[in-house]
């Protein structure tokens, strides 16, 4: 039987996920973000990282395989994995994930205060989380 793939996923993608609506750094990020959405929500388990994930994998902001914005990005992966009750490396459904950070963060309005120094917060802030039941 082969072995379902584990996709590495930094927690506050979380949070960026819920609002994504294909504006992004590069056309090609902007698809790349797209398509590892669709592979997530078709029942896709995760392992939450604090450093580079599938969806880093096509960003612009990549410096030999280093974030520009590492420090800042490792503050929000650790306040979405407090708020969640979730560890660093704990592998879980994607759909429980979002789950818990719609419930945790998003709903109770929590993500300004962790990420809302983010170029794209506008865009956070006009939306409906994708997450919202």
């Amino acid at each position: 039987m082969e072995k379902k793939k584990v996709y590495r996923l930094r927690p506050h993608h979380g949070m960026c996920l819920a609002y994504f609506e294909g504006k992004g750094y590069s056309s090609s990020f902007s698809s790349h973000v797209g398509q590892m959405l669709e592979i997530l929500e078709n029942g896709a388990e995760i392992k939450l990282i604090v450093s580079g994930d599938e969806i880093c994998s096509a960003c612009p902001n990549l410096e030999k395989n280093m974030c520009r914005t590492a420090e800042r990005t490792a503050l929000y992966d650790r306040s979405v994995l407090e708020l969640c009750d979730l560890r660093e490396n704990e592998i879980l459904g994607f759909q429980e994930f979002v789950s818990k950070v719609e419930q945790m963060i998003l709903k109770p309005g929590r993500r300004e205060a962790i990420c809302g120094d983010c170029q794209w917060d506008e865009i956070c802030r006009k939306k409906k989380s994708r997450w919202e039941k």
